[in-house]
C-alpha cells in the first residue's frame, strides 16, 4: 500500500462530468428573442443537456521516480486525467495532490506562445516552471541540441512544422527539471529516431527521481519504458498493476475475433489524414479469410487506402506485436525495393508473408503509412486485426511451448568439417 504522505502524485475518488448539449435558457440567441416577445423554433426549444462522466471513481498513487504508462481506448478519459493533473482543468470531485513542479506535454501548441522564438519560448517556459533566468541559461544549449533545430531556434514557433514543434517542446519539457513529466500521445508525430531518442530520455528522467506519466496507444514504447500501468475504460479504472498485466488486459479489448476489419470508424489512430487505412484483412493461398494458421504457412495480408489527392511517394509498413505486446518486427515496403504511388481515391495492397515460423500465440498487427523520409505520418492505426499461429504443422509435431521462444528457426545441422 502506497503511502500518500510519500507519492509525488495522490488521487482519490477523482470524477469530471462535463455537460453535452445546451437548454433554450442558455442560447445568447434565445435570450434575445425572448426578450423581443418572439416564438422559440422547435428544434432549439427541444433542446436538451446531458451530463457525461468523462473520469470517475478514479484513484492511485505514484511514487517518485516511477514512470506510470496511462492506457485505454480513444474516449476512456486519459486525456482528461492528464489535465486534470497538469492543473489545466478542475476536477468535478475529489482529490488531486502533486508534489513539485509538473512540466506538460499534451497537445501541440500547449505551452508555446506562436509569434515568440524557438528560444524566447524555453525562455518563457522555464519562468512559468518558476526557473530562474540563470537556470534556464545553463540549460539552453542542452535542450536546442537535444531538439535538433539549430538553426531555427531564433524563428517564430508559428512557422514551425508539427515535427519540430514537438521536438522543441519535448526538449523543454524534459530538460527543465520538473518533479512530475506528463507526455500524451504527442510524441506519435514525430520520427522514429526522435520518438526513440524521447524513451531515452524519459528513462533519464525517472533515474533522476522524477515522475514520469506516460500516455500511448504504442504497447511497445509503454512496455519499454514503465513497469507499473493503468488501463482507463469509460473514465474508471478497469486495470492497475504490472505493466505487462495491464497491456494484456488491454490488448484483449482490441483482440479481432474476424480475418476482415473496416478501419473507417476505429479511432485508434493518429495521423495528419492525408492518407488513410480503409480496412484490412488476412487470408491464406487460398484466398479465403482466416485467423489460425500453421506454423510454416503463407500469410497474406491485404488492406485498402484511401487518399484525398494524389501521393507521389509513401512508405507502408507493418508492424507485428504478441500477444503481451512486444514488437517483435517492423516490415517496410522499401526494404523489398518497393515504394507505391497512390493515384486513385482508394487502392488495395497486398503483403506476403511467406513461410510464417513464429511459434504458436497471438499476434498483432499495426498498419503505418507515411512519407519515404519518416517525417510525414499520415495513418498510423494500432492494433487492427490478430491472427493465431496454432500449431506445428507439417514442420514439427514435438510441443512448442510459447515459453520457449518466438521463433521456429531450422538452420542445417552437421558436424565440423576437417579444414
Amino acid at each position: 500500500m502506497v503511502r500518500v504522505s510519500s507519492a509525488a502524485i495522490s488521487v482519490k475518488n477523482l470524477g469530471k462530468k462535463y455537460r453535452l448539449g445546451l437548454t433554450h435558457d442558455d442560447l445568447l440567441v434565445n435570450r434575445l428573442l425572448k426578450s423581443l416577445g418572439r416564438v422559440f423554433s422547435k428544434n432549439v426549444a427541444e433542446s436538451r443537456c446531458e451530463d457525461i462522466w468523462a473520469l470517475r471513481n478514479v484513484s492511485f498513487a505514484v511514487e517518485p521516480g516511477e514512470v506510470l504508462g496511462i492506457i485505454g481506448r480513444n474516449g476512456a478519459g486519459k486525456s482528461t486525467l492528464l489535465k486534470i493533473l497538469s492543473r489545466i482543468t478542475e476536477p468535478t470531485e475529489g482529490e488531486v495532490e502533486i508534489r513539485g513542479r509538473v512540466a506538460s506535454l499534451l497537445e501541440i501548441g500547449t505551452g508555446f506562445h506562436p509569434e515568440l522564438t524557438g528560444r524566447e519560448n524555453i525562455y518563457l517556459n522555464g519562468s512559468i516552471l518558476g526557473m530562474a533566468k540563470d537556470e534556464i541559461d545553463q540549460k539552453l544549449d542542452g535542450i536546442i541540441d537535444f531538439a535538433e533545430i539549430q538553426k531555427f531556434i531564433d524563428t517564430p514557433v508559428k512557422r514551425f512544422s508539427s515535427g519540430m514543434y514537438i521536438r522543441l517542446a519535448f526538449a523543454v519539457a524534459a530538460h527543465l527539471e520538473p518533479e512530475v513529466l506528463v507526455i500524451d500521445e504527442v510524441l506519435a508525430v514525430g520520427d522514429y529516431q526522435f520518438q526513440q531518442k524521447c524513451l531515452g530520455k524519459m528513462k533519464d528522467v525517472s533515474q533522476e527521481g522524477r515522475t514520469v506519466l506516460f500516455v500511448s496507444h504504442n504497447m511497445s514504447a509503454v512496455s519499454q519504458l514503465c513497469t507499473r500501468g493503468i488501463l482507463l475504460k469509460d473514465g474508471q479504472i478497469s486495470e492497475v498493476g504490472d505493466i505487462n498485466k495491464v497491456i494484456s488486459a488491454y490488448m484483449a479489448i482490441h483482440r479481432t475475433d474476424t480475418p476482415y476489419v473496416s478501419l473507417i470508424d476505429y479511432d485508434l489512430r493518429s495521423g495528419n489524414g492525408k492518407l488513410r487505412f480503409n480496412s484490412i484483412g488476412i487470408r491464406d493461398t487460398d484466398r479465403e479469410y482466416r485467423q489460425d494458421f500453421e506454423l510454416g504457412e503463407d500469410i497474406i495480408i491485404t488492406f485498402e487506402v484511401a487518399v484525398k489527392v494524389p501521393i507521389d511517394s509513401i512508405c507502408f509498413s507493418i508492424i507485428l506485436f504478441t500477444s503481451d505486446g512486444i514488437r517483435l518486427c517492423n516490415m517496410i515496403d522499401i526494404d523489398s525495393n518497393v515504394t507505391f504511388k497512390i493515384s486513385a481515391a482508394t487502392e488495395n495492397i497486398e503483403v506476403v508473408l511467406k513461410d510464417v515460423r513464429l511459434y504458436p500465440g497471438t499476434y498483432h498487427i499495426s498498419l503505418w503509412g507515411g512519407d519515404v523520409s519518416g517525417f510525414e505520418l499520415y495513418d498510423h492505426v494500432n492494433e487492427c486485426m490478430s491472427f493465431n499461429i496454432v500449431n506445428g504443422g507439417k514442420l514439427t509435431q514435438r510441443s512448442l511451448p510459447r515459453q520457449s521462444g518466438l521463433l521456429f528457426w531450422t538452420p542445417e545441422w552437421r558436424r565440423e568439417r576437417p579444414v
